[in-house]
């Protein structure tokens, strides 16, 4: 996009989950489709930013990557503050990060917007031959709380692409419906809800554990 280029929205999204379940390695791959086999622990906050057309608009995705550890725990309110939407990572090889799913997201839910779009995301498929959590449980677990749902690769790309479409795309939804101003914190305050009740889901590529009772648009 060239320097000057209206923005429509700005969107805020939050990455959450266990430390080294790959949230920044996901964040590196939508961002700048790039991925290290060295990455490092996340020290506290950073966040990254993209670009996108939905529906002839333009779209700028604040993604903020925080550190899993509790150490940094501080940061919380600050870090959930103005989030529109959230993907609530864990690593399929390692069945502890999948069980603290549940903590992570009564504290999402403690702090953000009620009405936050949140998708659930098992990384590192690539690691098939040493899956810990099954896709149907994490499916089942998604479902029961109203969640997105995909299982996703950083090292091959796999679904990240879709799982930002996804949560940008039905945030854009809710959003246009009232019009609402580009101002994030005005997003913020002006969500409807419920957020994703009844609604079907079609993303492009390989989405196939999207539940099937949502729906996205697939970015221009």
């Amino acid at each position: 996009m060239a320097a000057g280029d209206k923005i429509d929205y700005v969107f805020k999204v939050v990455l959450i989950g266990d430390s080294a379940v790959g949230k920044s390695q996901i964040l590196a791959r939508f961002a700048r489709n790039e991925f290290s086999l060295d990455s490092k622990a996340t020290i506290g906050v950073e966040f990254q930013t993209r670009t996108l057309v939905i529906e002839h608009k333009s779209v700028k995705a604040q993604i903020w990557d925080t550190a899993g550890q509790e150490r940094y725990r501080a940061v919380t309110s600050a870090y959930y503050r103005g989030a529109v939407g959230a993907l609530l990572v864990y690593d399929i090889t390692k069945r502890q990060t999948f069980d603290h799913i549940s903590r992570w997201l009564d504290e999402l839910r403690g702090h953000a917007d009620k009405n936050i779009v949140i998708m659930l995301i098992g990384n590192k498929t690539d690691l098939e031959d040493q899956r810990a959590v099954s896709t149907e449980d994490a499916k089942e677990f998604a479902e029961k709380e109203n969640l997105f749902f995909l299982e996703t690769s950083a090292l091959q790309a796999t679904n990240v692409e879709a799982a930002f479409q996804t949560v940008l795309t039905e945030i854009f939804n809710i959003v246009n419906k009232k019009n609402l101003p580009a101002d994030p914190q005005k997003n913020i305050n002006g969500l409807p809800g419920p957020a994703l009740s009844g609604k079907k889901i079609v993303v492009p590529g390989p989405a196939q554990e999207i539940p099937k009772n949502k729906m996205c648009c697939q970015a221009s």
